[in-house]
């Protein structure tokens, strides 16, 4: 099977990359299954039903989540029903929605997505190393292609991520800090890796923001309200060819293409 991972969908110029990318990506490269971060589909922090009904009616199948999964309030009893957003699974037990599910791809093949957020710089939530040997022995039963959205700042602690989990599940890719790393590669037993997919969003940015606003608070040290840019985007993500029989990923490349 031939999946898409886009990398963290920023506002709406992301919203518009992946409306102009898509339909178009799924026809030229056959996809049977497309998953977006969306924890910055809501003008740059967080997401709402609308926003989510709209990434899907693009063709997107599912969203992972992040640190600002909880932005937005009255998105809680969403998050909570709708399946097909899937938010870290290392927060603790009873917050809204879950942390991983297994969905039925258009040829009938189960794949499940995990999402786990990082601890490093970030939120010092339940271990994403321990959660994740949790999840995975649950579900080796229910799905053979497995995915992991690891969601977290550190590069160290994405790779650590990637060799921990190598030949047991068949992809994890890093999102959160926006740049695309070009570390791309199988790692041993079939697991497709990269630690970055990066963003998609308005290029003439700060990952996303306004690049004045950013500057201004690196020169002044004075907190700023953040603004998702305008303009021309970028739709970074990676396609991942997994073998359907086995879960073991065959090869990984990434995508940028730009308006």
């Amino acid at each position: 099977m031939r999946l898409l991972f886009i990398g963290d969908v920023v506002g709406r110029p992301g919203r518009r990359a992946v409306k102009v990318n898509v339909g178009e990506l799924r026809r030229e490269l056959d996809l049977d299954f497309v998953i977006a971060n969306g924890e910055n589909a809501a003008g740059g922090k967080g997401i709402t039903k609308e926003i989510a009904q709209e990434l899907f009616s693009y063709g997107v199948d599912v969203l992972t989540m992040g640190n600002h999964v909880w932005h937005i309030k009255s998105s809680y009893d969403y998050i909570d029903k709708e399946s097909r957003i899937v938010r870290p699974a290392n927060y603790p037990p009873g917050v809204p929605g879950n942390g991983v599910y297994v969905f039925e791809t258009r040829k009938k093949v189960n794949i499940a997505v995990i999402n786990l957020a990082g601890r490093v710089f970030l939120q010092n939530i339940d271990c994403p190393f321990r959660k994740a040997d949790e999840l995975v022995s649950a579900i080796k039963e229910k799905a053979k292609v497995v995915v992991v959205d690891f969601h977290a700042e550190a590069t160290s602690e994405k790779v650590a991520m990637g060799w921990y989990l190598a030949g047991r599940v068949s992809a994890v890719v890093g999102t959160h800090t926006h740049v695309q790393t070009a570390d791309e590669c199988i790692l041993p037993g079939g697991t497709a890796y990269i630690t970055d997919l990066g963003m998609t969003g308005p290029v003439d940015s700060v990952i996303g923001v306004k690049k004045e606003i950013i500057i201004s608070k690196f020169l002044s040290q004075i907190p700023q309200k953040f603004e998702v840019a305008a303009g021309a985007f970028q739709f970074n993500a990676a396609v991942i060819e997994i073998d359907e029989n086995t879960g073991e990923a065959l090869y990984i490349k990434r995508i940028q293409n730009y308006e």
